[in-house]
């Protein structure tokens, strides 16, 4: 992508040569790579400044590594953010826009990350969901994906609950999709050691891996997927009591954006809000283009997301709490990072699968020993998609020439500078019969998007928000004519950022 000079790359590369020097100076001590990926996780984090969220283990490992303020997935849903992230490649060249297309279908070649670093020496090893759970990925992983059993999912009283709704639905003539769909109730609050939940006993059985793979003696790649906070929110007891339900703040516009087009959030889809309705409790909740939920259900939903936040939290800190006590913090890069966004009702929406910056927009940080910038904050755009690069300079490994993100390694050197000018993100919708792509970028100021159905290649709306004065996108500006410049400038950043559809 263009958008930066000759003399400001030659800098960059200085600065990560740098940086490269004091955290890989040789193949016979590369560092490790502890690898934490988190479902649904939005930037609701103290380190993000929100504080009626408590996330004191993240917030520490912000504290001792670099904190990307404005870092972007490159699709706001599991399966083509994953794969995205582990290929280094954008969702057009993946062909992975959905839940249910195999990466290796489309791509039964591609060297993933976790295959190139174990080209160089390291043991690739996974915990729970990296790549999506369908599709774990066998070739990039030296054993198998590791998943717990023996954990309790819902309690039994909810397990009967939900057999007795199905037989419900059956009798009403539901479609058996639909029937097969349907969960239990979205939130459960449990009198259970975090043991017994599938995040905690994973924490458990990574550590017992983390410490046979320090033994081995060469350099590893262990990664850990945390699961909540995704639906359903069912977390021991201890982490709702962190929050008083009756104080956790709303969400301040419970609306649609002004002239927004609806392909935005679509017929079926809504935004993404069909999810939440495949739980028992939330088959009636109304659409976004209707109303909002109750306030009882927002702070309900609020409750149990914020719980489970506080849980994973607690379980990123027993590994951080392992790397110290193995002697390891020093010689290991940790990185976390959330796979999208998540509505709380923002936008009158919950969950994700939308262009919107709440659903688009990242927790990334980045730990790497040595750090010039560790304990700081950097503003500048960031990727998902430049996880795969950043990750192999900072080891000391050639970076594949076919990536399509940029090394975040210089912003580890010096956080105030900047690798890119735009970040950029799609999302594929259907509305009334017709398939459309919505391509956006991210600028300093704009986020601006174009929906180009699929069977034409025309423009057939268009979205623009100045992120300054109107930081929640309450507004499309997109139809006023004085926005007319704004729009050709940033329509020809967009399309230097994607191979434009021909239809």
């Amino acid at each position: 992508m263009a958008g930066v000079t000759p003399a400001f790359r030659l800098l960059a590369h200085v600065a990560a040569l740098a940086l490269l020097a004091s955290v890989a100076p040789a193949a016979a001590s590369r560092p490790n790579i502890l690898f934490i990926a988190v479902d649904d996780l939005r930037c609701d984090l103290g380190a993000y400044g929100v504080r009626h969220v408590r996330s004191p283990q993240i917030d520490r490992l912000a504290a001792t590594g670099v904190t990307f303020a404005r870092a972007y997935c490159q699709q706001a849903v599991c399966n083509p953010s994953r794969a995205s992230v582990m290929t280094g490649l954008r969702p057009d060249t993946t062909k992975v826009w959905d839940l249910v297309t195999n990466l290796r279908t489309t791509m039964p070649d591609a060297v993933t990350m976790p295959q190139h670093f174990r080209k160089f020496g390291y043991r690739a090893v996974a915990y729970g969901k990296i790549y999506h759970n369908t599709f774990p990925d066998g070739a990039s992983w030296d054993e198998p994906t590791h998943n717990v059993q023996g954990v309790v999912r819902y309690s039994e009283a909810n397990q009967r609950r939900l057999a007795e709704y199905r037989e419900r639905m059956k009798a009403d003539g539901k479609p058996p999709a639909a029937i097969t769909r349907m969960r239990g109730p979205a939130t459960e609050m449990q009198e259970q050691p975090d043991e017994m939940n599938f995040d905690g006993r994973q924490t458990t059985e990574a550590l017992v891996k983390l410490r046979e793979l320090a033994g081995r003696g060469g350099p590893f790649f262990l990664a850990v997927g945390y699961i909540r906070p995704h639906l359903p929110f069912i977390t021991p007891k201890k982490y709702w009591e962190l929050y008083d339900r009756a104080k956790i703040p709303l969400a301040t516009n419970p609306f649609l954006p002004r002239d927004m087009p609806p392909m935005a959030y679509g017929d079926r889809s809504m935004g993404g809000f069909y999810e939440l309705r495949d739980y028992l409790d939330y088959a009636d909740a109304p659409s976004p283009f209707d109303r909002p939920l109750t306030e009882e259900q927002q702070r309900e939903l609020r409750h149990g997301y914020y719980a489970s936040v506080s849980f994973v939290d607690a379980q990123v800190g027993r590994l951080l709490d392992g790397l110290d006590a193995m002697g390891l913090a020093r010689s290991t890069i940790v990185v976390l990072w959330g796979d999208h966004g998540w509505k709380l009702g923002e936008h009158g929406g919950w969950c994700k699968q939308t262009n919107f910056e709440i659903d688009t927009r990242v927790p990334l940080i980045i730990r790497a020993p040595g750090a010039a910038a560790n304990g700081q904050t950097t503003r500048s755009l960031a990727e998902l998609v430049d996880l795969y690069p950043t990750l192999c300079e900072l080891a000391g490994l050639p970076v594949p020439s076919h990536l399509e993100g940029r090394s975040l390694a210089p912003l580890l050197a010096d956080p105030g500078s900047s690798v890119k000018d735009a970040a950029f993100s799609q999302f594929p919708r259907r509305h009334e019969g017709r398939d459309y792509m919505g391509y956006a970028v991210r600028t300093e100021q704009h986020r601006y998007v174009e929906w180009v159905e699929k069977a034409t290649g025309r423009t057939a709306a268009r979205e623009l928000y100045d992120e300054v004065r109107d930081p929640e996108e309450n507004a499309n500006l997109a139809a006023q004519p004085e926005q007319a410049a704004v729009i050709r400038a940033l329509s020809e950043r967009l399309w230097r950022g994607f191979a434009r559809p021909k239809g």
